[in-house]
């Protein structure tokens, strides 16, 4: 964990390893099973590395963007910076770049590879709706995000996933145009509609399975910002209060700009989630809202006894 003041989460640091080293071991089992499969395999990891690349290097830029994020400076936005600035001297951590995405969707993420590359944006949805101390919890739990490095952390995470999945479409494509040079020669002709399905068949397991520890791996370190977020302020129910609220007003949005929001649900302060079935609801990357609330209110009393 980067240097600050939010308390260290050793569950959190636990979970990354565990879950980087069982990516890890996913993923040489992956390549072994390519190499054994096919030959031309290395076009597409550097294809995959290309994404990983731009991922962690311009990940800040990309939600912006996605987000209709722009930067603003202290004289544009200054009861926003003055609050960041408090809560970055409380937790004893360098400024983030701060931004204002233009959305009525109420909600709020941090994102950039460590934190000299971190940018805190708030939606003009969050900020209309939140009182100043709710407003100041939400922002201290994103802060938490880029002392941990969860960005960083989470992209590293998902280039397995990155990968399997650009294999899948490598292989379709490969099959489209009668083999893609996987078994062009008339011994192996026969045989590539069968590579191509077994690479398929195991880039898809390998996809279902990186997801499955990622999706896990993000909602506890949505528990774990909160706990640390919460900390730092000293006030949990304030926190508790701002989820409620930015869970309640989500109801208010068009499902249409839920839906369309939903694809960076990983990085927001709460998910935005359109109503009836989703993808996104069903593989959730937040933990449940009950849960959020019980772990507050458990907070909440510990942090009174200790008065």
């Amino acid at each position: 964990m980067a240097r600050s003041r939010f308390p260290a989460d050793h569950g959190l640091s636990s979970r990354i390893l565990l879950t980087l080293f069982l990516l890890g071991l996913l993923y040489v089992v992956f390549v072994g099973v390519l190499i054994y499969l096919i030959g031309n395999w290395v076009l597409v990891a550097l294809i995959a590395g290309g994404f990983l690349f731009v991922q962690y290097y311009f990940s800040d830029r990309i939600a912006l963007y996605a987000m209709r994020g722009r930067e603003v400076s202290p004289e544009q936005a200054p009861e926003l910076h003055q609050m960041i600035d408090r809560l970055c001297a409380l937790a004893d951590m360098p400024k983030p770049r701060v931004a204002i995405s233009d959305s009525d969707i109420p909600n709020a993420f941090a994102t950039g590879r460590n934190q000299s590359h971190a940018v805190v944006c708030a939606t003009t949805g969050i900020l209309r709706r939140l009182s100043e101390p709710e407003l100041e919890a939400v922002l201290s739990h994103e802060l938490s995000h880029v002392a941990h490095r969860d960005v960083a952390v989470m992209t590293i995470a998902s280039f397995l996933g990155i990968l399997a999945g650009l294999v899948v479409r490598y292989s379709f494509y490969a099959g489209a145009v009668g083999g893609g040079g996987w078994g062009r020669s008339n011994d192996n002709r026969d045989n590539s509609g069968v590579v191509i399905l077994l690479v398929v068949l195991v880039s898809a397991i390998v996809y279902a399975l990186s997801f499955l520890l990622t999706r896990a791996l993000s909602r506890y370190r949505e528990l774990s910002a909160d706990r640390a977020g919460a900390i730092l302020i000293g006030r949990p129910s304030t926190l508790a209060s701002a989820l409620v609220k930015v869970s309640g007003e989500m109801a208010r949005i068009p499902t249409r700009d839920l839906r369309a929001a939903e694809p960076l649900n990983a990085f927001f302060f709460a998910p935005a989630l359109a109503p009836g079935f989703s993808f996104s609801s069903l593989f959730a990357t937040h933990p449940p809202l009950q849960r959020r609330l019980d772990q507050l209110a458990r907070l909440e009393a510990q942090l009174g006894r200790q008065a």
